[in-house]
């Protein structure tokens, strides 16, 4: 992709939405102090996964990587106090990591369930990703797509049933 297509993608579809993310982080999150690093951070993720894949809603994307980054760097100064395992000599800690198995088999289904989202309608494939994959609420898939908060409801349906049928296809 040619830098200057790139440029005009991100002055057409992103840019415009500054002003709407920046409210929006202000009024989610209002102890938020680097509202500028997560504005800059979310949109250089957004340009990297648009040299991956195409994106088709821009804007809720940006308001997605954005979000996501406030609750990673929440969740980074949480800090949480561990008690020495040298206090609990006698204790047996068994180690709790998957197994490569258990790894390979999680691959597997995860493939899997995409294949299954891929393969619906393109409206149910929008609406699937952002509530199941980026946890929107309904109203806010709603706005995002423009559409009713009960066509969501009815897409949702619809594509979890087709996805169940879909996976159902393949546990036999």
């Amino acid at each position: 992709m040619e830098e200057a297509e790139q440029d005009q993608w991100f002055a057409e579809e992103v840019q415009p939405y500054e002003s709407q993310l920046r409210s929006y982080l202000i009024n989610k999150f209002p102890g938020l102090e680097d509202i500028d690093d997560v504005i800059q951070e979310s949109y250089a993720r957004l340009l990297k996964t648009r040299l991956t894949r195409h994106v088709d809603q821009p804007k809720a994307l940006l308001f997605t990587i954005a979000r996501n980054i406030v609750y990673d760097q929440f969740s980074r100064k949480k800090v949480v106090q561990f008690n020495s395992l040298a206090q609990f000599p006698d204790s047996s800690v068994l180690e709790d990591k998957a197994s490569v198995a258990e790894i390979v088999s999680l691959r597997d289904e995860i493939h899997l369930l995409a294949q299954a989202v891929e393969t619906l309608p393109k409206r149910c494939r929008q609406v699937m990703t952002l509530r199941m994959g980026y946890g929107f609420r309904y109203k806010e898939i709603a706005k995002d797509l423009g559409i009713s908060p009960h066509t969501v409801k009815a897409q949702l349906a619809k594509g979890m049933r087709r996805t169940a049928e879909f996976l159902a296809r393949y546990a036999d």
